[in-house]
């Protein structure tokens, strides 16, 4: 695992680029939960005039010679959320350099306090990609370099979820309950797969509502239910709830039709846990 002191000045030289506002450290590194071999998430804040050649080079210069070239891409490479950046490993450590505008991370957060969100279809991304979540990224992110201070400013106005936002994550509730019911229509026939997808994507939602309820910001899927079931406001046994429906046995009919029942029953105890 690297350690801060080469996250530090991997930092500080990327911030010695034109158009580089700073860096921050994400994922599992940044909430104190990695494991060795966890990948490093970098995001790359950026605004104004970029020199995309310097960044390119300087990704070439982190990386490990014995592997394979780092190229740093253009925006929306990777899609239209998770935008672009580099792959890189250093010192044998998988490092992700992730692109962020930093005009559209204030965009979403102009959104997030009228309580406005989407969801978006994005690679990677099964459920989709919450857009919103540029401001949970810079929230509970770790600072690394943040030369002007406009990274710092910025995150401080992100550390209390506007309560609006709360209240339209946590009213999402019945779009759960609509794809159970479509859900419910596919059973009787042996859809497994798209029951599977029909129950993930109902439980998810019920874990944004959660998390909505509870002021607390998401950055994507990973570990989204089992966070969700540690927050106040989630029923008892939550994450073991969607580990049930999506049990689905021998994936015949009746086992299907069982299923989903058992996620309407979970949806159900979210929505009661949450009611006023």
């Amino acid at each position: 695992m690297l350690d801060d002191a080469t996250l530090l000045a991997m930092a500080g030289d990327l911030s010695r680029i034109d158009g580089v506002v700073g860096v921050v450290l994400g994922g599992s590194r940044a909430r104190g939960a990695a494991a060795p071999d966890s990948d490093v998430d970098l995001g790359v804040y950026l605004h104004g005039t970029v020199d995309e050649a310097a960044i390119a080079a300087l990704a070439e210069a982190w990386s490990d010679a014995s592997a394979p070239a780092a190229r740093w891409t253009a925006s929306g490479a990777w899609g239209p959320w998770v935008d672009g950046g580099a792959w890189l490993v250093v010192d044998g450590t998988a490092v992700d350099w992730i692109r962020r505008d930093l005009a559209r991370v204030e965009e979403q957060w102009e959104r997030a306090q009228r309580g406005e969100l989407a969801v978006h279809a994005q690679p990677g991304h099964p459920h989709g990609f919450l857009d919103v979540a540029y401001c949970g990224e810079l929230a509970l992110g770790r600072m690394l370099a943040d030369p002007s201070g406009a990274l710092e400013a910025l995150r401080s106005q992100l550390q209390q979820m506007p309560a609006s936002l709360g209240d339209a994550l946590a009213g999402r509730t019945w779009e759960a309950r609509l794809t159970l019911d479509a859900a419910a229509k596919a059973a009787p026939r042996g859809d497994a797969a798209y029951v599977a997808l029909c129950i993930s994507h109902a439980a998810l939602i019920a874990a944004h509502a959660i998390h909505g309820r509870d002021g607390a910001w998401s950055t994507n899927e990973k570990g989204l239910v089992a966070a969700a079931a540690r927050l106040p406001s989630a029923p008892a046994g939550f994450d073991a709830a969607v580990a049930g429906a999506l049990a689905l046995g021998d994936a015949s009919a009746a086992a299907l039709v069982a299923a989903v029942g058992r996620a309407r029953r979970a949806i159900e105890a979210v929505e009661a846990a949450l009611r006023p």
